[in-house]
């Protein structure tokens, strides 16, 4: 008779410490054996086969993996659809219940309820919790029981609402002699599951209490190290969203609220999915986009003529990372300069970015083109050169990227600013009925 054991799915929170469904999991008497899936409903989307965001989860996992086999227990790394391999999973063990951590987007969601009703039908639990936000969907809303579509006022009602209840810590790692014992099973190579080493080399999350402290001044500046350079690890879960909070209320409040918006974001696209592949403000759909798409591949490659947008063009393919001001600026030159949708910068970013999440990703681009819930104003257009002067003003940060910026061989700009501000504005007018 095969012993009843709780499978903990790991999904995007790939750390021991501090995981509240892990924390659950761990308590419920029977032994839990761990499961990671290399999802190949998500991977077969992949058009990069050397995908940076791949490797920084084998990196993830593998330090999982170690922690765990020091336990006595192993990581079981599966490949393929999540569904197939619980149907599996059923026959080869006596699963009493499956445990996880909620995923808020829309195709995460329809894999979550599909995997529920296959578990029901086996009479097997699906056990899931919050654990990635400190609010989650509908926590945070207006008095009228209706979604907040500002910024300000639910960053203020999400102040309001917390408490040191809900940022308390969940100490899964003082439970982990309850973890299943085992042999260590085939850790897969990234070459089995498809794919190929990018060469990158990732570290461990490290908080520098220091840079948080100074965040607020730092910030804007891509050639200083002044962000906390997190992103990826909140993203993948390797940190604990809690731990970060009571560290940004004791440290600065700029930082915190970049963590609220995160949140602001995922409630957004919880609550109107149609941002997607819509505007926000449906009215900007009917604006009439160039979509010329050699300037697009010049803005791809960091070819416009423009140093600053080249330089974190060329940052982003090479590292998978870009600066926060950077981003808005190169967001806003595609859509406003070259007038092409947002779309296409939201998708190319999607497969670039290490940090990549879908709800930050679309606010962003939406609120750089103006589409978006709370965003900048139509007529918001960055002047790379004036942003240049205020942030790089020195061309650190350009020198860096932008090696052939004094070679012939650098190009001209590919339009010009004048021309491009009074193009959009012609264009946004006409889409939003300005004049009457």
């Amino acid at each position: 008779m095969k012993t009843p054991l709780i499978i903990y799915w790991f999904r995007r929170d790939l750390r021991l410490h501090d995981n509240r469904a892990l924390f659950e999991a761990l308590q419920n008497g029977c032994p839990v054996l761990p499961l990671f899936i290399f999802d190949t409903d998500i991977l077969d989307k992949l058009p990069d086969k050397r995908d940076k965001r791949v490797g920084f989860i084998c990196y993830a996992i593998s330090k999982l993996q170690d922690e765990l086999v020091k336990m006595g227990s192993s990581l079981l790394v599966l490949h393929g659809k999540p569904l197939d391999i619980f149907q599996q999973l059923q026959h080869q063990y006596a699963i009493s219940a499956v445990y996880a951590n909620h995923d808020y987007e829309p195709d995460a969601i329809k894999r979550d309820s599909a995997i529920s009703d296959l578990l029901k039908s086996h009479n097997i639990r699906f056990e899931t919790y919050k654990d990635q936000v400190i609010f989650e969907k509908a926590e945070v809303l207006k008095p009228d029981g209706t979604p907040y579509t500002v910024f300000t006022p639910y960053s203020k009602r999400w102040k309001q609402q917390l408490t040191e209840e809900v940022v308390k810590s969940f100490p899964s790692q003082d439970y982990l002699m309850h973890l299943y014992k085992t042999n260590p099973f085939h850790f897969p190579t990234l070459t089995e599951i498809g794919f190929a080493d990018a060469g990158n080399t990732f570290e461990p999350a490290r908080i520098d209490e220091n840079k948080i402290r100074l965040y607020h001044e730092t910030r804007d500046f891509p050639s200083l190290n002044g962000t906390s350079g997190l992103s990826v690890h909140l993203r993948f879960g390797t940190v604990s969203i809690r731990a970060l909070v009571q560290i940004a209320l004791q440290l600065n409040e700029s930082w915190l609220n970049e963590l609220i918006w995160r949140e602001f974001f995922m409630m957004i696209l919880y609550h109107f999915p149609k941002v997607v592949n819509a505007s926000f403000k449906e009215q900007y759909d009917r604006i009439v986009w160039r979509n010329n798409e050699d300037e697009f591949h010049r803005w791809c490659t960091g070819n416009t003529g423009y140093p600053i947008v080249d330089a974190g063009m060329r940052e982003l393919n090479a590292t998978g990372y870009m600066h926060n001001r950077v981003r808005m600026i190169v967001a806003s030159f595609l859509t406003k300069h070259l007038l092409i949708d947002w779309r296409w910068g939201e998708a190319y970013f999607a497969e670039k970015l290490l940090d990549y999440e879908l709800s930050s990703n679309n606010g962003n681009w939406q609120w750089s083109a103006g589409c978006g819930c709370d965003a900048a104003p139509y007529f918001r257009i960055f002047n790379p050169a004036e942003q240049t002067k205020k942030f790089d003003p020195q061309h650190v940060y350009i020198n860096k990227w932008v090696e052939n910026i004094y070679e012939k061989d650098y190009p001209e700009p590919v339009v010009e600013h004048q021309f491009a501000r009074e193009r959009v504005l012609q264009a946004y007018k006409i889409a939003l009925n300005i004049y009457g």
